[in-house]
């Protein structure tokens, strides 16, 4: 029996158990502060050099920064051949489970070994350091192969999301200008094959005779469905990769040597390439994932249920884990395939520890209900934690008391595809954490919560809402968007110029404790009335009704109060809709925990919300349809299907 009044408690301290083991402690924080550049030179000697650097940080050609630039290393031999040398080589790397239930064990004598035959035929496709390979594929091994290989060789990787369309692909492509694709035959979706290979022909062949830079299409088997093939382009990786020798000397590189690109939407609807390099990103990756997951080499299973198409996927499924000798689960397919029971067997099956994912999926846990979880035992699992977004305190609450057997800590992770590792952070062991709460930034790193002017927020003043803003530069640190460094100073680093601070694009508060708040993008800030509201605020009220499983808000425009919040909420499996009665019960609910000037003017209940394939919610498309507008792009969708049923709902 749980004691609910326990589970209800403002702050969870860290048990004494827990904290005794745990690799960080309070002193993190004061090493970090009385010497920022020694902290961040002792978790950078945490890796290998093979030519050490002599300056930690210079930050004279600011807003571009230069970490360890005199030293060099080479990425994939900290991820795979140091552990091997070390004697590791029979300890898995990745527990591979695929969607319909086919499995592969890889050692990190496998990985050496698969990385290496990868390596070798890159350079007999005369591919050389600084060119660009873009990746489209689903999570199969050969994907994070295919990144290490890249890495080993000075190739700048630039993964693009398997379930992106082909236009959104040639896009990519044609910013990073890149020499070759490595791609599948198809990908399993909910038990049916989805064609990609075909996808990567119609992105080549979308603006008819206009030239692409690639050269090759390196295809690896997957669902075995006839592909288009073009002769002399197109080579399947079982016939070439397969053939090479298992060995390769790799060659370090410097440490503001380009890594990888990953392409993030901007504003403008032309995708912004976010340009990281080697050292000082691996150092941050590293460094986070040892300490914010309390990560024991040999010890622990962990599991990141990203996709390596996203950031998230290339940190903290990539090179933070192998870096530090991580045994992780790697999973191909969705949650619910063939049912909603997957997760939890999975968990079962391998005994996972850690387990970070998104809160979007953990509501969506919720909605399905606990008795699922119940059926499996997930007493293996000591820590959790959660990406993507804040984390309402109503879902943290349910993921540590059913998932985490009312014990396990969770760190709720605040970062971007332009920080490239995490920054605001609880850490295990140390923090009280608050549920809903990011609480500090990391030791070694610097944020600020400010206003319109650039000054920091009283916490004596009950409404300490400003934006987020990161004051002093950090490792892992984006270094331009990719052929437009224009634009990089324009979108991050114009707001706050005069102050050198890089915006974040996100509001943040601090609580009376000082302890900070990520409220989600300033551009999910509504105004009515002359009051700023912001939609994580509402949707987390309406979440924490209980009929309510997820919520989405958004501002539409209002003759009267200039913006209106129209809700969309999707109820709990054991929730009955009652019209009119449950719609009054939510906006009582909103005036109730925020105020009445923030009571939605429109409550929809709804079946499913709009969401990308990673998780998050598309407000914008929200918006539309609050504004009886043309939907825009719906092409990243998981479903296109659901405005059907919003509109019918809206009717």
């Amino acid at each position: 029996m749980t004691d609910t009044t326990a589970d209800h408690r403002d702050s969870y301290p860290p048990l004494p158990a827990f904290a005794a083991a745990a690799n960080a402690d309070a002193s993190l924080y004061q090493r970090a502060e009385s010497d920022r550049d020694g902290f961040w030179a002792e978790q950078a000697g945490r890796l290998h050099w093979d030519q050490p650097w002599t300056q930690v940080l210079d930050w004279s050609d600011a807003p571009v920064a230069k970490w360890f630039a005199d030293g060099k290393l080479n990425v994939a031999y900290n991820c795979v051949d140091r552990h091997v040398l070390d004697g590791h080589g029979d300890q898995i790397a990745i527990h591979w489970e695929g969607e319909p239930g086919d499995s592969r064990d890889i050692t990190y004598n496998d990985l050496l070994a698969e990385v290496s035959r990868a390596a070798n035929y890159l350079t007999e496709l005369g591919l050389e350091a600084g060119d660009r390979v873009a990746i489209y594929m689903p999570m199969v091994p050969e994907a994070i192969v295919s990144m290490l290989a890249c890495a080993r060789l000075g190739l700048t990787h630039s993964v693009v999301f398997a379930g992106f369309s082909p236009t959104a692909l040639r896009q990519r492509v044609d910013d990073a200008s890149a020499r070759l694709i490595i791609t599948t035959d198809g990908q399993w979706r909910r038990g049916k094959s989805a064609p990609l290979k075909e996808a990567v022909d119609e992105a080549l062949y979308a603006k008819g005779d206009v030239p692409h830079s690639v050269e090759h299409v390196l295809v690896v088997r997957r669902t075995n469905v006839e592909v288009p093939w073009t002769e002399g382009r197109d080579v399947w990786w079982h016939e070439t990769v397969a053939n090479a020798a298992a060995e390769h000397q790799p060659q370090p590189f410097d440490a503001e040597h380009p890594l990888f690109i990953l392409y993030t939407s901007g504003t403008t609807g032309k995708p912004k390439g976010i340009l990281h390099t080697s050292g000082g990103y691996l150092t941050q990756a590293a460094y986070t994932h040892h300490n914010v997951f309390d990560h024991k080499a040999g010890d622990d299973v962990y599991w990141c249920t990203a996709d390596i198409g996203w950031v998230t996927g290339h940190s903290y499924i990539v090179y933070g884990p192998l870096a530090n000798r991580a045994t992780q689960v790697v999973y191909e397919g969705t949650p619910n395939f063939p049912d909603e029971h997957r997760h939890w067997q999975i968990v079962e099956k391998y005994g996972v520890t850690i387990y970070y994912t998104a809160p979007t999926l953990v509501r969506t846990f919720m909605k399905w209900g606990r008795e699922i979880p119940g059926a499996h035992d997930l007493s293996s699992i000591r820590l959790l934690g959660s990406v993507g977004e804040p984390i309402n305190p109503e879902a943290w609450r349910w993921f540590r008391e059913v998932i985490g057997a009312g014990s396990a800590p969770i760190v709720d992770t605040w970062w971007q595809t332009e920080t490239g590792a995490i920054m605001i952070s609880p850490l295990p062991g140390v923090t009280a954490a608050k549920p809903g709460a990011a609480m500090a930034a990391l030791p070694g790193i610097s944020a600020k919560v400010v206003d319109e002017e650039g000054k920091p927020v009283e916490v004596a003043d009950t409404a300490a809402v400003g934006y987020l803003v990161l004051d002093k530069p950090w490792p892992a640190m984006l270094r331009g968007i990719w052929g437009d460094m224009e634009r990089y100073r324009a979108t991050y680093w114009e707001r706050y110029a005069d102050q050198g601070w890089y915006f974040a694009g996100d509001g943040a508060k601090l609580d009376a404790d000082g302890d900070l708040w990520v409220l989600g993008r300033v551009d999910d800030v509504m105004n009515v009335s002359g009051h700023r509201i912001s939609t994580a605020e509402v949707e987390s009220a309406l979440v924490g009704h209980s009929d309510v499983a997820e919520a989405a808000v958004v501002g539409a425009s209002d003759d009267t109060t200039g913006q209106g919040i129209v809700a969309f909420v999707i109820l709990t499996a054991e929730a009955t809709d009652s019209g009119a009665p449950l719609v009054d019960a939510l906006k009582a609910e909103v005036s109730r925990e925020i105020s009445p000037i923030a009571r939605p003017r429109e409550i929809h209940v709804v079946p499913e919300l709009p969401k990308t394939r990673s998780g998050k919610i598309m407000r914008r498309l929200l918006r539309d349809v609050a504004e009886g507008r043309e939907l825009g792009d719906t092409s990243t969708l998981v479903d296109p299907n659901v405005f059907e049923a919003i509109r019918a709902s809206r009717a």
